[in-house]
């Protein structure tokens, strides 16, 4: 039978709740266990696809390309093992089942209502996974913090699942915080009580507390904890802050919360977890023997969670390139043809980021033709690769008003155009192309020299493709077409010849990147421009 742990956040949004949750199912997976983990989202959108980067960080997209909260992404690199639609709900989609099923007269002319008809379709969903015999344990992050209006619902089912599943069958983690007030000299736990007791005034007694604090909590503190909130003393965990988010698995095996949660579950603790290969990489990623500095040239880069997974698939190819990789964060906004010089120099290497509209497309284009022209290392996604092609094709091909119809819908060289099956679309939220295709590299091309492979399959989230049309005068001019959908012909991968490294990718190959298997386009380009870093 599956076992269902959910995770509860209180007093402050952002305590790490799915670095817990990830931390978590490390352990237990070491320790042989098929874990799952999945996000509830209290927002009314039906997924993050139509947010704004700035309101929720990046828009993580699985391989059955669901448009999904960014917490899946560090799911899938602690676990290596990929996530799906399934793995992250919505109050908004929720709803949109519900309302339908109602339209479709499915509940008998009965009054629909928040219990028991959301809360029962909020528990179906937490099933789903569960039921597919795939998994011994499902963990459940519940987004947001308990006592927002918008989750009530989501804790209610917590508390209705938790009753339903029996004792031993599931269990509630609740992480909170413990603040230290330099005033007074000491951390306090009033915090801590009053978010239990609010958990409590919704029927839910948590199993085990996990508390985010800055200096390390005595066993005095524990006992009042534990005192005042009806939980062991073992059950009160720390959660220090960390100098990086891969060293959480390893506090959290400190705590034991990996052996008392197995203990709560009544599952038997079988092996001692097996890390070996987690501690290699925290080896080799906290003593670096060189370093590069690479520019991320985008348009949110104000907000870092806006390009999470680009910064983490460079801390795994970093680590393994034994190389430390200071990113400098570029407006692309900012940069024009008269400081792109002084803006981008002294980097070893430079990413043009993903995006959307208009608002710093120049800037990038500024960017790639100076990266171009001096030889030093590229590599763009998406947006970063067709602002290579249209950079390409007006500064070498001298289409001087080549573009993307994206950006310019009556430019007559559309080098960048929309796809004809998108251009009938309305709806903006989950019609793009997205998830998983299969692409097929030129034999000894750079991004096949990557892989080690010329048949892969990559995550896509776009509208507009390279032109055909223009295919024959890119190839003739030296920007090769080195990666095309065996299905429909697109191009899929750019690369320049005769340059250190030059690879536009129209897939997102830092969705793909984990502890486990660094994505080998990023530990090219981080060993491309360490090896421009040495000559330089």
């Amino acid at each position: 039978m599956t076992k269902y742990i959910f995770v509860t956040g209180g007093v402050t949004s952002s305590l790490g709740k799915g670095i817990i949750s990830a931390s978590l199912a490390k352990l237990l997976q070491a320790r042989g266990y098929r874990v799952t983990i999945q996000k509830f989202d209290p927002y009314i959108n039906i997924d993050p696809g139509t947010l704004n980067p700035y309101e929720h960080g990046e828009c993580y997209v699985t391989e059955d390309g669901a448009e999904t909260d960014l917490d899946l992404g560090h799911y899938e690199r602690f676990l290596n093992t990929p996530t799906s639609k399934a793995n992250n709900i919505t109050t908004g989609r929720i709803y949109q089942n519900v309302i339908n099923r109602e339209r479709e007269g499915a509940f008998l002319g009965k009054t629909v209502q928040v219990v028991p008809h959301i809360t029962d379709e909020i528990k179906r969903n937490m099933r789903i996974l569960g039921e597919t015999g795939d998994y011994d344990i499902v963990i459940t992050e519940i987004g947001g913090t308990v006592g927002d209006i918008e989750s009530l619902p989501f804790v209610e089912a917590v508390r209705q699942f938790k009753w339903e599943a029996g004792p031993g069958n599931a269990l509630v983690i609740h992480l909170t915080l413990i603040p230290f007030l330099a005033a007074a000299g000491e951390l306090k736990t009033k915090p801590t009580q009053h978010s239990v007791k609010m958990l409590l005034e919704y029927g839910i007694q948590p199993d085990i507390l996990v508390c985010r604090t800055e200096h390390h909590i005595n066993m005095d503190i524990r006992k009042k904890i534990a005192l005042f909130c009806n939980v062991n003393i073992n059950a009160v965990v720390e959660s220090m802050d960390a100098s990086t988010i891969y060293d959480v698995p390893l506090l959290m095996l400190k705590e034991q919360l990996d052996k008392t949660v197995l203990t709560k579950l009544k599952l038997s603790h079988k092996s001692e977890p097996n890390l070996d290969n987690w501690k290699d990489f925290l080896g080799r990623l906290k003593n670096p023997t060189s370093e590069v500095k690479i520019g991320l040239v985008g348009k949110y880069v104000e907000l870092p969670d806006a390009y999470k997974s680009i910064i983490e698939a460079f801390i795994h190819a970093g680590a393994k390139n034994e190389c430390k990789v200071r990113v400098q964060y570029i407006p692309s906004e900012q940069l024009t043809p008269g400081n792109a010089i002084e803006k981008l120099r002294g980097l070893h290497g430079v990413l043009v980021a993903p995006g959307f509209g208009e608002r710093g497309f120049e800037g990038k284009i500024e960017a790639i033709r100076y990266v171009r022209e001096n030889n030093i290392p590229f590599f763009g996604i998406c947006l970063g690769m067709q602002c290579a092609v249209v950079e390409f094709g007006r500064n070498v091909l001298g289409l001087k008003d080549a573009s993307s119809t994206e950006m310019n819908p009556d430019t007559p060289n559309p080098v960048i155009d929309m796809m004809e099956e998108q251009k009938g679309i309305v709806n903006k939220g989950g019609t793009m192309r997205l998830g998983a295709y299969p692409c097929d590299l030129k034999k000894n091309s750079k991004a096949a020299l990557a892989y080690g492979k010329t048949h892969i399959s990559e995550r896509h989230r776009h509208r507009y493709e390279f032109n055909n049309k223009y295919l024959k005068d890119y190839e003739h001019a030296g920007l090769t077409p080195s990666g095309i959908n065996p299905d429909n012909g697109l191009v899929e991968v750019v690369e320049l010849k005769n340059h250190p490294f030059f690879v536009g990718a129209q897939f997102h190959p830092e969705l793909k990147s984990t502890v486990a298997n660094p994505h080998p386009l990023f530990i090219n380009f981080v060993a491309a421009s360490l090896g421009y870093a040495r000559k330089n």
